[in-house]
């Protein structure tokens, strides 16, 4: 047979750079090892030329934030009849907006946070004292702040006193034009990664986090032990099967195929709290779904090599 080539998307002009050029380069490697012919690509003014002159038997995204994760460049790809890895744009765009997903999931009867999404006009327009004022007598303190779309925790804080969230909400609009607001739940913070490397989606063992004192932010996400993690949870047998159960259920609701990663919280009642749904998992070595692949007794050139051959018959 010949040998498949896969074209990696990473890098691009997000906030999250960086991060995505390392899942990239690891994802490459996986991939190779794997048998496939990779090119690494960055997401610029070439790369539709590039699809174009030179296509790919299919496309692997590695990318994090902005037009990786809001259904642009998977907009294009579609354009351009591009097989791909991933979600398609429209359920992107969905999973993007954290309080358009929040609200598809809390409908559907998932439980999550309470929350409220404010673009920064309406501070301007209504006088940000007030506002905010009305934010801590609904949702209390401690609150999560955070922007209503990106990744990685950019711009993600929790306040504890109501003094600090005017500087706390500046912080937070510096990654967005609108910040979600939400009240603060403690408990056991999992990720639970959903891949579809067989017949059917299948969850990945859940990944407990643990911060100690701290928030897992952008510093603890990609700074080696600055959190510990644990994989399966230490949690008992039917949480666990709740959040696989939980991670399913939210990545057919939205509409999420091949790839997706719940954030969630299994509060003091044990009951699992959704966060927020990504659809492009990072890859990094401090990232949670290859420890979770490894775990299930795989790895990523495998889960990924199955993926490239699914985008290629979807094709």
């Amino acid at each position: 047979m010949t040998e498949r080539t896969v074209a990696v998307l990473a890098g691009g002009l997000s906030h999250e750079r960086e991060v995505s050029l390392w899942s990239g380069r690891r994802l490459a490697s996986a991939l190779r090892d794997s048998g496939f012919a990779v090119r690494e690509w960055d997401v610029d003014g070439a790369l539709v030329e590039r699809l174009r002159s030179d296509p790919p038997d299919a496309v692997a995204i590695a990318l994090h934030g902005g037009e990786g994760e809001n259904g642009s460049v998977q907009a294009v790809l579609e354009l351009l009849g591009v097989p791909f890895i991933g979600t398609s744009a429209p359920a992107c765009r969905r999973a993007w907006d954290k309080p358009t997903a929040k609200a598809e999931l809390a409908r559907a009867g998932l439980l999550t946070p309470e929350w409220v999404a404010l673009p920064h006009t309406t501070f301007r327009a209504l006088g940000a004292p007030a506002v905010l004022a009305a934010m801590v007598d609904r949702l209390g303190l401690p609150m999560m702040l955070k922007p209503d779309q990106g990744g990685s925790a950019l711009g993600a804080q929790v306040v504890t006193e109501s003094a600090d969230l005017p500087a706390a909400m500046v912080s937070c609009l510096a990654y967005g034009d609108a910040v979600l607001a939400e009240r603060y739940v403690t408990g056991t913070e999992v990720a639970v990664s959903v891949v579809h490397d067989g017949t059917e989606p299948r969850a990945l063992p859940p990944v407990e986090v643990d911060t100690g004192d701290g928030v897992y932010d952008y510093t603890a996400r990609y700074t080696p032990g600055a959190a510990t993690f644990h994989c399966p949870a230490r949690l008992d047998t039917p949480t666990l099967a709740a959040l696989e159960e939980t991670a399913l259920a939210a990545h057919h609701l939205l509409g999420l195929r091949d790839v997706s990663r719940l954030d969630a919280v299994v509060d003091e009642e044990g009951r699992v709290q959704v966060l927020e749904v990504n659809v492009s998992p990072g890859l990094t070595e401090t990232s949670l779904l290859p420890l979770a692949a490894a775990t299930a007794g795989t790895d990523l050139g495998r889960i990924y090599g199955a993926m490239v051959e699914r985008a290629i018959r979807r094709g």
